[in-house]
């Protein structure tokens, strides 16, 4: 998943970035509400951790300009604030969820994985299409009992696709969840990737779920569950 952190203490916002990174995900930082703007503006992200401590404007302003841009996505706010008045406010601007500082960083990602699975309509640590299961803790696709043997950037698309199913994806979007810089993107890449996914997939689940809709992306035709 794409993520967006907005945080203006440098340190936390590395650790943040570095961790995240860790657990698979591509995450972008910003150290202000201006800076997350234009982010916001450029790229799609599937989350956005928000401190309300910003200089500037405000976490709580940047919130409220988000969501009047028609910004969907889940966001979930850090605050040093611990009293019910500010996590309300929090929430009112549209928020979804909050973690008080200091914090485990085992409970933010607990909250975030909540809001992701609830934003692509999963309430379960798995996604399941037929026989293929994705274990979303571990990282790991089962074709039954067996395990499927991917790369991790097969698996990124793989979930990417799965979570947005029956729905089309963007070349663009993909190359987004694997590269965090617009020179490192080449679709011929992506190509690659999912032409060696289906073929796994057609040879241990013996499914075909993976439609190229031309000229527009990709497309994860089974329902998941």
């Amino acid at each position: 998943m794409k993520m967006l952190v907005v945080e203006d203490e440098a340190l936390l916002r590395h650790h943040l970035q570095t961790r995240l990174g860790e657990s698979g995900h591509m995450v972008d930082a910003a150290p202000n509400a201006e800076e997350a703007l234009y982010k916001a503006s450029e790229f799609h992200y599937d989350l956005a951790v928000i401190d309300l401590g910003l200089p500037g404007i405000s976490g709580l302003d940047l919130i409220r300009q988000l969501r009047s841009q028609g910004k969907s996505f889940p966001i979930l706010i850090l605050t040093a604030r611990g009293n019910w008045q500010d996590k309300v406010e929090g929430l009112s601007s549209g928020a979804d969820d909050y973690v008080v500082k200091p914090f485990q960083f085992e409970e933010l990602e607990a909250r975030m994985n909540a809001l992701l699975r609830r934003s692509t309509g999963f309430t379960q640590q798995t996604i399941a299409a037929q026989s293929l299961t994705l274990d979303l803790n571990r990282k790991q696709a089962l074709c039954g009992e067996a395990t499927l043997a991917l790369t991790a950037y097969e698996y990124r698309i793989l979930e990417y696709l799965m979570r947005h199913h029956q729905q089309v994806v963007p070349k663009e979007r993909l190359m987004e969840q694997l590269y965090p810089h617009d020179e490192e993107r080449d679709p011929n890449v992506i190509e690659v990737l999912v032409g060696r996914l289906r073929r796994k997939l057609e040879s241990q689940c013996s499914m075909k779920p993976i439609e190229t809709v031309r000229g527009l992306g990709y497309m994860f035709n089974e329902r998941c569950r």
